[in-house]
This record gives structure tokens, C-alpha cells and sequence, in this order.
């Protein structure tokens, strides 16, 4: 049975206001105190937070499940990017447009399987050795929009927030089964822009460097690919879907802890025994993944009262409040796009559900829901937190890594605000506005 406490006061909502402006200024305004002091702004303000709820409210379960859920969501992500950081793919055949069109809706399917941080770091590299003699922001740009953003969208696996939504009750086949249209619409949208860009193209219309490729495929750290299949297997170990799997009893609900302890183990002898030059060619560290597991954190446990204070506002409000497909697709899509699509997702979700007089924090009023006709609104959050990541560098955590890595190799990149005005706005936007035309009007 769900206990109910006090919905905090309003104010409280500000850490974690501040800490989703922070992520989004920090890097750019004054990246050296960001970079040096991010960690302890994140858990600060998260601890701030838990310990009002603690402390003041005299309510410690939703903390404490709050951590539960970090704990789940964190542990995925690192075994999906230490295998795949494990794995260096040397592709080495002539840039043609229809070469790099098949790599990168190959790589946008194969991206529902290890998720956009797994796959950005895996298929980066190799996608810009492919174009290393006529290698553009451009290509960069596609691959942030269809990699690191739009291709993961039919598994749970693919994306943060569809897997947050997963961890809430939310159907593991729901995505693939609701969302494949609107995927398979966006990617050859942009399959077709991308086309006319390589087009125009010309640094290699002179020159011929056709002998400089061996037109091989070569893949070291085979073996980290046991370890991706384990990963995603691990999901499945849910007590929520199997009663039989051991859990945590706590006010009512299903802790899980079996599946978190399974993928940490995987995590440290995958990369115990991974392939040492596979790890140097992919040039391997754990920077970008302590930087999202110490943002997360903060996130989860600062988002606690805005959580509530949605759902206290959509019940008050459950009479007059209106929502429609395409008010949320556009919502959420304008917050996944200048704040972290993960906490958006779980803010509308909250939204949705307590305008139904249900509860996010309730797995059976989730099931319920999606027996109902909000499933259409439901789709349109999901599609719209997970496309509308890619309009900026701050959308979604691989985006600003695929940045970094491409600059590492003396890729000019775009900065924030030319990468909205000369791509997202111009190129991205039109698609996603085709895809609420075809399905959320």
C-alpha cells in the first residue's frame, strides 16, 4: 500500500532549477570551476534536498527509493560503456554517401541495443576514420542527431529516458511496438539531408584516394560483445516481471537488487579482461561516465519535489487541465532540448498520470494507465524527449561527449549557439515538426 506524505513547499524545487542551469551554462561559461567542482555542486544540491525531505518532512521512503532507482539506472549505463568502450572498430573503405548512409542507420539500429552512450562511443571513431580525408562538422552533427539521439528510440535500452520510464512500470516491448513509425520517419528524414550535404561535398573531387583504403573491417575486443549481450539480458532481471527473483521489501514496493549487482560484477571483469589495445585505440576512460553518474545523483534526488508538485498540480487541476499529444510532444520536446531529457521525461510522465488521478511512483496505476487512451500521450512524450535531445549540446549526456572526442581529433566543431542557429534550427527542426504533423495531430 503507497504511503502518502506532505507535498514540500514550492521553493524547494529551486536546486534543482539551479543544478539543470548549471549543467546547461557551466561548461560553456566558466567550464574550468565547472569542470573542477561539477561533482560537488551535483551531490550538494542533492543532499540538500533528501535531507529536507529527511529532516523537515519526516519522510524518508521516497529518498531512499529515489536512490533505488539511481542505483538501477546508473549500473546499466556502465556496463553498456565500459563494454563497448572495449570493443575499437577499424573501418577502412572509401567515403561514398551511401557508405556512410548504411553506417549510420546500421549503427541507429544497433544503437536500441547497447544505448545512444554505448553506441556514440563505439561508432564515433570509426565513422569519422571512414571520412577522415573529407571529414566535415557536418558528419558530426548527423551522428549526434541520429546515434546519439533519434536511432535510440525503440528499446527501453536505447535511451535514458525510455529507460526511466521502463523502471516505472512502463512495457519493455511498448517502444518498439508504439514508436517504430515516427523512428523509421525522422531517420530518413535525415538520411536525406544528409545525402544532399555529401553531395556537396567536393574536397575529394581531385584527388584520388581510393589506394589509401584497404576496404577492411576489422574488430578487436570481440570477445566485450558477451559482455553488451549480458548487459542487456540483465534487464529482464526484474522482480516487478519474474516473483521468483529476489528483492528488498520496502512500503510496498519491489527493491530490486539482484539485476544491479549482476551488472556491476559484469562491469568490473569485462573490464578487468578487456582487450588492452582495443581500450588504447578507443583512447578508454571513465571521465564521461563519472560525469553522469555524479549529474544523476543530483538530478534523481533533486527532482524528488518537482516530481510531487506536478502531480499535486495535475490532480488539482484534473477538471480543467487539458493535454493533448501535440501540447506534450512539443513540452517535452522544448525541455529534453535546453534541460536533461531524462528528468523531463519523468516530470511530464508525473504530469500525465496524476491528470488521470494515478501516481508515478505506483508500478500497478502505470500498468493501468496503459490500458487506457493516455497512451497516446504517452508516445508523444517519448517521442518528443528523445528527438528533441539532439537540438542542442545539452539534450542528452553523449551529445557534448561525441563533441569532445571529434575535437580531440581537430574537428572544428560548432559552438552552442551555431549549432542551434546553422543545424538543429534549420535542418533538425523541420523533421521534427513533420513527425507531430504525421502523428500527434
Amino acid at each position: 500500500m503507497e504511503i502518502f506524505f506532505q507535498t514540500p513547499p514550492l521553493w524547494i524545487v529551486s536546486p534543482f532549477v539551479a543544478l539543470l542551469l548549471l549543467i546547461a551554462t557551466g561548461p560553456v561559461l566558466f567550464p574550468g570551476f565547472w569542470h573542477h567542482y561539477y561533482k560537488h555542486v551535483s551531490i550538494g544540491l542533492g543532499s540538500l534536498v533528501a535531507l529536507y525531505y529527511v529532516i523537515v518532512l519526516g519522510n524518508n521512503v521516497l529518498p531512499i527509493e529515489t536512490l533505488a532507482e539511481y542505483a538501477s539506472f546508473i549500473s546499466l549505463l556502465t556496463i553498456l560503456y565500459i563494454a563497448s568502450g572495449g570493443i575499437f572498430l577499424f573501418v577502412d573503405v572509401e567515403s561514398k554517401a551511401w557508405v556512410n548512409i548504411l553506417f549510420l542507420f546500421l549503427a541507429a539500429i544497433f544503437t536500441n541495443i547497447i544505448g545512444t552512450t554505448g553506441a556514440s562511443v563505439l561508432f564515433i571513431r570509426p565513422f569519422m576514420r571512414i571520412n577522415r580525408y573529407r571529414l566535415k562538422p557536418y558528419h558530426i552533427i548527423f551522428f549526434i542527431f541520429i546515434i546519439s539521439n533519434v536511432g535510440g528510440s525503440l528499446t527501453p535500452i536505447g535511451d535514458p529516458p525510455l529507460f526511466m520510464g521502463f523502471l516505472k512500470g512502463v512495457p519493455f516491448t511498448y517502444t518498439i511496438t508504439q514508436l517504430w513509425a515516427p523512428w523509421l520517419v525522422a531517420i530518413s528524414c535525415l538520411l536525406l539531408i544528409f545525402y544532399f550535404f555529401e553531395k556537396q561535398n567536393t574536397s575529394l573531387d581531385e584527388v584520388d584516394v581510393s589506394a589509401h583504403y584497404s576496404n577492411k573491417i576489422i574488430i578487436s575486443g570481440k570477445r566485450n560483445f558477451i559482455w553488451l549481450f549480458l548487459g542487456v539480458a540483465t534487464v529482464f532481471l526484474d522482480p516487478n516481471i519474474f516473483d521468483t527473483l529476489p528483492y528488498i521489501a520496502f512500503h510496498g514496493k519491489k527493491i530490486s537488487f539482484l539485476r544491479e549487482l549482476v551488472q556491476l560484477s559484469a562491469s568490473f571483469f569485462c573490464f578487468r579482461y578487456a582487450n588492452k589495445k582495443a581500450l588504447q585505440g578507443n583512447n578508454f576512460d571513465f571521465d564521461a561516465i563519472k560525469e553522469v553518474a555524479f549529474l544523476f545523483i543530483g538530478i534523481f534526488l533533486c527532482m524528488m519535489p518537482a516530481l510531487q508538485s506536478l502531480e499535486a498540480f495535475a490532480v488539482n487541476q484534473s477538471d480543467s487541465l487539458v493535454l493533448s499529444p501535440s501540447l506534450i510532444y512539443w513540452g517535452s520536446g522544448f525541455f529534453s532540448s535546453v534541460l536533461d531529457n531524462a528528468p523531463t521525461y519523468l516530470n511530464v510522465m508525473a504530469l500525465i498520470l496524476s491528470n488521470k488521478h494515478l501516481s508515478l511512483n505506483s508500478i500497478a496505476d502505470v500498468h493501468q494507465f496503459m490500458q487506457t487512451d493516455g497512451i497516446l500521450l504517452l508516445r508523444a512524450l517519448s517521442v518528443g524527449a528523445v528527438f528533441f535531445g539532439a537540438m542542442t549540446y545539452i539534450g542528452n549526456g553523449p551529445n557534448f561527449m561525441v563533441k569532445a572526442i571529434a575535437e580531440q581529433t581537430g574537428v572544428k566543431m560548432p559552438n552552442f549557439g551555431k549549432y542551434i542557429w546553422r543545424y538543429s534550427l534549420p535542418i533538425l527542426l523541420p523533421v521534427l515538426v513533420l513527425v507531430c504533423l504525421l502523428f500527434f495531430i
